[in-house]
C-alpha cells in the first residue's frame, strides 16, 4: 500500500505560458468507480496502461494502488468508461526542489489547468511558484474523478 500526500492548485494561465512549456505527456483516463469510499481509474499515457484504486481523502491524505496493465486492456477498460474520459497533457516542471505535474485539460474542460505537488507528509512545507491560483486540494470539484464524471 502506498500512501498519495498531495497538493493542488489552480494555474495561472497568463504566468504559466511564460514557462514555454513543450511536449508534455497525454495522457487519457476515465473511471470504472467513484464511489465516495473509492475511485478506480484506469489510464493511458505514452502507450502504457494503468488501474488505480485510491480510497477517499482525508485531508490531502489517501491510500493509492496503481498497476501497470497491458495496453489492450486499457484501452478496452476506456470504453467501459465512455462517452466520460478525461484527456490533458502533462508537464513536469521542477521547482524548489519539487516536481510539480501542471495537467492542461483538453475537451470540454479546455482552458483548465491545474498543478499537483506530492509530499512526504501533510505538514512539509514546500514552496510555491508564483504561477499558482487558488489552492483546491480538498475541492471535490476538481477530483478528476469529478471532471470526469460529474453527478
Amino acid at each position: 500500500m502506498s500512501l498519495e500526500i498531495e497538493r493542488k492548485f489552480l494555474v495561472d494561465a497568463e504566468k504559466i505560458s511564460a514557462l514555454n512549456l513543450s511536449g508534455g505527456e497525454k495522457i487519457s483516463q476515465g473511471y470504472l468507480s467513484i464511489e465516495p469510499a473509492r475511485t478506480v481509474r484506469v489510464r493511458v499515457k505514452k502507450n502504457r496502461g494503468f488501474l488505480t484504486i485510491k480510497t477517499a481523502n482525508v485531508g490531502i491524505v489517501r491510500s493509492e494502488f496503481e498497476y501497470e496493465i497491458p495496453l489492450a486492456d486499457a484501452q478496452e477498460l476506456l470504453k467501459i468508461c465512455a462517452p466520460n474520459i478525461l484527456s490533458k497533457v502533462r508537464h513536469k516542471i521542477e521547482h524548489a526542489g519539487k516536481i510539480w505535474e501542471v495537467d492542461i485539460f483538453e475537451g470540454k474542460h479546455a482552458g483548465l489547468i491545474l498543478a499537483e505537488v506530492e509530499m512526504d507528509s501533510p505538514e512539509e512545507f514546500i514552496e510555491l511558484p508564483d504561477w499558482l491560483g487558488e489552492e483546491v486540494s480538498e475541492n471535490p470539484r476538481y477530483f478528476n474523478s469529478k471532471l470526469c464524471c460529474p453527478d
